[in-house]
């Protein structure tokens, strides 16, 4: 049997350790941390290291397979540590030539807003938890929902990004379609959800999750990569006629492979007509409504009885930030049937609580960020980076247009963008999906830059999302001609 420690040795060490945490609480200390971002804020800014090419995943793995450690170590090594050994091995997306994921380079306001979020710790699932975030996020709802066109009654709440907001919104449809759902499931012949064929995978997530299944699912198929109205209208009368249930129809405003955006209006039309649930994922292209030259395209938008916006997408925010917003607060409550006597007590006083209304319970108070962002540059100041975001996309086009080796999938409707690597080859050619899928890897893998790839219409395509303020036309030219060097020992 272990011999115990005696409790003087215990008092001694946690002494020890109480000294090291009011030390660590100091400016000094957070210095060494703040100088990390900001030296690498500059250094990106420079282009001082490649977008991103680290080493194989087997040497990263072999480089932190240590033992558990035991004591402690000095702040300065270990901040030394993630500037030798982290940092450099990051994908850098606040690099200029990151052109990948839709992954923002964040605000520097917010991300120095992080820091103060981590201190404060709060949770805000409770009021009690979270006096101030609670009050804050209550207002940045209220002014997101009447930016969305929404009246009084409208309501959300934050959650971690639009895998979870549009779960949380087709639970809250479930609800009103099957309220019995959450005591008694939801039966032997689920009611059907109606989607795009390029609605995002969250969208299938849910189903599978809600218990719907996969063969609940109605998928529409597209025209130029929207969702084709007449075909929907034909679906709706069809399942009508079978007697089949419709849960929702989920349509998208800036889908996840070309940005583009449904036609919210006539969806709406067609929703309202057959008394259905419509639900937006507009995780990626609800921010056009910051822009006064894009909002026309989320018009209609306001007839959605519920709505997922990431602001940690086209707001650019550090991740994570998503919004789940309802036009009537009473639909998103009803989606969670749970009580729990320790933390929702009732009545007026409660009625502020969060958690009745999301489906995290410790939750961080990722709301300030959001509201600092807005302080600082305001919501016209944001708009004017989402119009320059999606200027650049278009500017990019144009030049795919004039190339000789390029091809451009579609004309972009906001700041994403796929083309095709052609040559001199016909544009049907198969082996052309193999070069291009290369293409991506190996241009990647210089340094230079850092874009995606998907398949559209079958064919392999190279896809760039322009997600950071730092990148000009001048680096939409060095990609091209990045590409283009590397293709030339690809044919």
């Amino acid at each position: 049997m272990a011999a115990s420690i005696p409790i003087t040795d215990q008092l001694s060490n946690a002494e020890s350790i109480r000294h090291q945490l009011e030390a660590d609480a100091t400016a000094e200390a957070g210095e060494l941390f703040l100088r990390l971002v900001a030296d690498y804020f500059a250094a990106t800014a420079r282009e001082e290291m490649p977008v991103s090419a680290p080493p194989s995943v087997p040497e990263l793995i072999r480089r932190f397979a240590e033992p558990l450690p035991l004591q402690g170590k000095p702040l300065e090594a270990i901040a030394e540590r993630l500037a030798r050994e982290v940092i450099p091995d990051s994908n850098h997306l606040t690099h200029p030539m990151y052109l990948g994921h839709q992954v923002s380079a964040p605000l520097p306001a917010a991300v120095w807003t992080e820091s103060l979020i981590s201190a404060l710790n709060n949770s805000v699932a409770v009021r009690e938890m979270s006096p101030a975030a609670t009050a804050i996020e209550h207002q940045v709802i209220h002014w997101m929902t009447d930016l969305l066109g929404f009246g009084p009654d409208a309501g959300g709440t934050l959650t971690s990004g639009g895998t979870e907001a549009t779960f949380t919104a087709l639970l809250a449809a479930r609800a009103a379609v099957l309220p019995d759902s959450w005591q008694r499931g939801v039966g032997a012949s689920p009611p059907v959800l109606v989607c795009g064929e390029h609605a995002h995978y969250a969208v299938s997530r849910a189903a599978g999750e809600l218990g719907l299944g996969l063969d609940h699912v109605a998928a529409i198929p597209s025209r130029n990569y929207r969702m084709d109205t007449g075909a929907l209208a034909a679906r709706l009368g069809e399942l009508r006629q079978s007697g089949t249930p419709v849960m929702a129809v989920v349509a998208t405003a800036g889908s996840t492979a070309t940005g583009s955006f449904d036609d919210l209006a006539a969806i709406g039309r067609l929703c309202d007509e057959y008394g259905l649930w419509l639900h937006v994922d507009a995780a990626h292209g609800a921010s056009a409504l910051l822009s006064a030259r894009h909002r026309e395209r989320v018009r209609g938008i306001e007839r959605a009885r519920s709505v997922a916006w990431d602001p940690h997408k086209m707001m650019l925010l550090p991740l994570s930030a998503g919004m789940v917003l309802v036009r009537s607060e009473r639909d998103l409550e009803a989606a969670y049937a749970q009580r729990a006597p320790y933390l929702f007590h009732g009545g007026d006083e409660y009625v502020w609580d969060q958690g009745v209304r999301s489906f995290a319970c410790s939750r961080r108070t990722d709301v300030i960020k959001l509201w600092v962002a807005l302080q600082r540059y305001g919501a016209d100041g944001i708009g004017a980076l989402y119009d320059y975001l999606c200027d650049l996309a278009e500017a990019l086009y144009h030049r795919i247009e004039a190339h000789s080796q390029f091809v451009a999938l579609h004309a972009p409707e906001s700041n994403i963008l796929c083309f095709r690597w052609v040559g001199t080859r016909p544009q049907g050619d198969v082996e052309l999906d193999r070069i291009n899928l290369e293409l991506r890897q190996r241009y990647n893998a210089t340094g230079a830059g850092w874009i995606t790839t998907t398949v559209l219409e079958g064919v392999r395509v190279l896809r760039v999302t322009i997600m950071n303020p730092r990148t000009t036309e001048a680096h939409l030219d060095r990609l091209l001609d990045g590409l283009s060097q590397v293709a030339a020992g690809l044919r």
